[in-house]
C-alpha cells in the first residue's frame, strides 16, 4: 500500500498543481481546504505527510501546525510548508520542529518529490 500525503491548501489551481506533480508518483493524496477540514480529515486517518500552505481561512496553517504538534497522535507527521512567504517569518515553527521543510512557492515537481522522499521512506 502506498503512502498517503495530504495537502492542505486553499486554493484550487495549487491543489491541482500538487495532485499534477504526484500524479506518476504511489503516493494517496487527501485533500483538505483549511485547517479545519484537515484537523476533521485527521481523525479519518493519519496521513504520512502533509504539504501545508500558512494562508488559509478558519484555521490558518501555522495554527494548524501547532495544533497537531502538540498532539502526541500526529506530532510525527513530518510537514513541508509550501508558501510564498520566507522562512525567516516562521522561524519559531522550525524551532518547534527542527525537521520542518519550507518551500517557497514557486517550486518544481522534482524539488517537492525529493522533500517528500526524504521525510517518508
Amino acid at each position: 500500500m502506498g503512502k498517503t500525503i495530504m495537502i492542505v491548501e486553499d486554493e484550487q489551481s495549487f491543489q491541482d498543481l500538487y495532485a499534477m506533480m504526484l500524479e506518476d508518483t504511489d503516493y494517496e493524496i487527501v485533500r483538505a481546504y483549511d485547517g479545519d477540514e484537515a484537523l476533521s480529515k485527521l481523525e479519518e486517518g493519519k496521513p504520512d505527510l502533509i504539504i501545508l500552505d500558512i494562508l488559509l481561512d478558519l484555521v490558518t496553517g501555522d495554527t494548524f501546525f501547532l495544533y497537531i504538534k502538540g498532539m502526541p497522535e500526529y506530532a510525527n507527521i513530518p510537514v513541508i510548508v509550501a508558501s510564498s512567504f520566507s522562512p525567516k517569518a516562521y522561524k519559531n515553527l522550525k524551532e518547534m520542529d527542527p525537521d520542518l521543510v519550507f518551500l517557497e512557492k514557486p517550486f518544481t515537481k522534482e524539488k517537492l518529490i525529493e522533500e517528500i522522499k526524504a521525510k517518508i521512506k
